[in-house]
């Protein structure tokens, strides 16, 4: 009996430190990707930085040059870039 409940601890430490973590992540870029807007600045899963150009509900158009217009789907936006400040150099 307390192989199995070392067993179920187990399971439970898992789910807890894994598996809740995981979801949490996922739920904040999902998030991310439906908070994309016209005008932001975006990195796509391939990696191409690009501003977007139009928002649809699925897909969008992203200006990855000047004059190049791509249609690219909501779910393959990696990440929004963000502008950090420069530290001041003194």
């Amino acid at each position: 009996m307390k192989p199995l409940i070392v067993i179920a601890i187990l399971v439970a430490l898992a789910w807890v430190f894994i598996l809740v973590p995981s979801r949490r992540r996922q739920r904040s870029h999902a998030a991310m990707q439906d908070d994309v807007q016209a005008g932001d600045e975006i990195i796509t899963a391939g990696g191409i930085h690009a501003i977007v150009r139009e928002a649809g509900d699925e897909q969008m158009t992203i200006e990855i040059a000047p004059g190049v217009l791509v249609k690219l789907d909501r779910r393959a936006i990696a990440a929004v870039a963000r502008d950090l400040e420069k530290p001041d150099p003194s």
